[in-house]
């Protein structure tokens, strides 16, 4: 949120003595003050970068990136001595030492460090993911390797496993989002990821359908709440727009690990026979103890902040110096002056937690969240299954899982930058469900017993390369939060609603309609087309929703939006200076 209550910029800034505002200029004449940038569309993209741009002026605008357009061409919030007091971080947030409404940069500087903060920060997040993903989807590969028979499992105890995986997840989201609040991701993400690799290495034991259940469950215990987890993390580093694509980077690095995945188990599952063991068992140990050496590793790489990065591995004076932190910090908080309200390792009450379940305005995400991926798990989760139906070998279906992924990465990278370029989430984030649309319906109408195996599977990895909006949808959620409070908790429920998605999808290919799955096919296609309609439903509220603010905020003289400001109880969303992002 970005949000002032005149266009004159101040001649002084006046300040209290004791405040963290930086030098103090309350006797200092306009002169003095650092000139601001001028108000100009960011190139945020190096594409949009023409000869008219101009690396070396300054980053510090005079007004905030274009997501509010409702309120107009404003400066930031710490550009008014009136405003900046009701923004000022509190003396006990992590950064506030660095925090300086004065300081001012190029954008050389920023895009220099924002590529420095990817190396350092961003790299390493995406391969925690790759390792997530790893012990996630090494299960599909070891139904190649007939990992049911070797049990005594059918379809349905499979089933059954995922939806103890994703129930185990569900209930985990919350209350690893509010210990990851309370100790810190720094601390709470690798202590995830050692334990629930030692869990995954434990599947080469695996006995029966009680062990299976067992595993399944603890590993959905143990791996829930990771991705909100990230995600606030990312956020002490990002401004909104660059954690959507960088969000769009940490899925492709799922889709990747997706790859990889399915690379290893091609070359592990040839271990078949090895000391007497089946290769799915090979499998798990290794690709577990693949995670909990990223997990170790985790410890010594994951800074707690932007200005705590110091330590004996990775050096006495960490990653950033004085100036980069302190850009790291303002360029944040000038977007988006909320992300100071508590410090990072500050716990939720539970009167705060309270507060962020009951704010309806996300409710329509969480709805999205629920229903979006629908139409696209079944067909995922039983990829394998049926091209093993489809007369395809062990090793052949392994490498025939990879194009799909590969087309996957493409389309939700370009949709996320597509988001971002045209300033529209919700009809692009839809964009995936008009993909699906013409495969679902060909699957429905076309008796596919009778057709080539070949055509079928073209079909299925063209519906499997949809263009997933997750990326985009988990980004909308965190601005649309407007309060680390709310973010924290939003985050989590989103997710929770999303693994109950899966819990649904994960149930409506059964048995008794194996192996063409017309009646799930069927379904399928009905809740695609309630997700489009959803989706429109979904723009609606959020421009009805400003547009009440806007009648309410254009009514106020600029003396009683200060008086607003000044004594209103409203947080978060909530504010009557906050516009919803669709």
């Amino acid at each position: 949120m970005a949000t002032v209550f005149t266009r004159n910029r101040p001649s002084k800034v006046e300040r209290d003595p004791d405040s963290k505002l930086g030098p103090d200029t309350s006797t200092t004449s306009v002169n003095t003050i650092p000139p601001l940038g001028e108000a100009l569309q960011e190139k945020r993209f190096w594409f949009q970068r023409t000869r008219s741009y101009d690396p070396d002026a300054i980053a510090t605008q005079a007004s905030p990136p274009p997501c509010y357009p409702s309120l107009g061409a404003l400066p930031s919030v710490f550009d008014d001595a009136e405003t900046a007091k009701r923004y000022q971080p509190p003396p006990e947030w992590e950064n506030t030492h660095r925090f300086d409404p004065l300081a001012r940069w190029t954008w050389r500087e920023e895009y220099r460090l924002v590529r420095k903060v990817d190396l350092r920060i961003m790299v390493w997040t995406c391969i925690m993911f790759m390792a997530l993903e790893l012990d996630r989807a090494n299960l599909g590969q070891a139904l190649t390797d007939n990992f049911l028979p070797d049990l005594g499992l059918t379809t349905n105890d499979y089933n059954l496993g995922n939806t103890i995986f994703r129930l185990s997840f569900f209930f985990a989201e919350l209350p690893s989002q509010l210990v990851s609040k309370w100790v810190g991701p720094d601390r709470w993400i690798p202590s995830q990821m050692t334990l629930w690799s030692i869990v995954a290495s434990a599947q080469f034991f695996l006995s029966g359908r009680t062990s299976f259940l067992v595993c399944r469950c603890l590993l959905g215990i143990l791996q829930g709440g990771f991705i909100p987890d990230v995600i606030l993390y990312l956020s002490y580093f990002y401004k909104h727009h660059e954690l959507t694509l960088r969000l769009g980077f940490f899925w492709t690095a799922m889709s990747i690990a997706d790859i990889c995945s399915s690379l290893l188990a091609y070359g592990i599952l040839h271990m078949r026979g090895v000391q007497g063991h089946s290769g799915w068992r090979w499998l798990f140990l290794i690709e577990g103890l693949l995670t909990l050496v990223v997990g170790i590793f985790a410890f010594l790489l994951m800074p707690a902040g932007p200005c705590q990065t110091a330590s004996w591995f990775r050096g006495k004076n960490g990653w950033f110096t004085e100036r980069e932190e302190k850009i790291i910090v303002n360029r944040v908080l000038r977007e988006d002056p909320n992300k100071s309200d508590m410090h990072n390792r500050e716990p939720i009450t539970l009167g705060l937690l309270w507060q962020s379940l009951k704010d309806f305005d996300l409710w329509p995400l969480y709805i999205l969240g629920l229903t979006f991926q629908v139409p696209m798990i079944p067909p995922n989760q039983y990829l394998t299954l049926s091209l093993r139906g489809l007369g395809f070998d062990t090793f052949q279906t392994n490498l025939l899982a990879i194009p799909y992924t590969v087309g996957h990465i493409i389309t939700m990278l370009g949709i996320t930058y597509l988001a971002e370029i045209v300033g529209e989430l919700t009809l692009v984030a839809g964009a995936a469900q008009i993909w699906v649309l013409p495969f679902l319906i060909y699957l429905n109408v076309v008796d596919t017993a009778k057709v080539n195996r070949w055509v079928i599977y073209a079909v299925t990895t063209l519906l499997l390369s949809y263009p997933n909006a997750h990326p985009i949808q988990v980004g909308w959620n965190s601005r649309n939060s407007n309060a680390v409070r709310s973010r924290t908790v939003s985050a989590a429920c989103y997710n929770m609603f999303v693994q109950a998605s899966a819990i649904i999808a994960s149930n409506i290919y059964r048995a008794d309609d194996a192996p063409l799955y017309q009646r799930g096919n069927r379904q399928l296609l009905g809740i695609l087309c309630m997700n489009i309609v959803l989706y429109g439903l979904v723009k609606a509220y959020y421009v009805l929703r400003n547009r009440q603010r806007d009648r309410k905020w254009n009514a106020m003289t600029p003396e009683e939006r200060l008086h607003y400001l000044a004594t209103t109880t409203d947080q978060g969303n909530k504010r009557l200076d906050f516009r919803f992002q669709h």
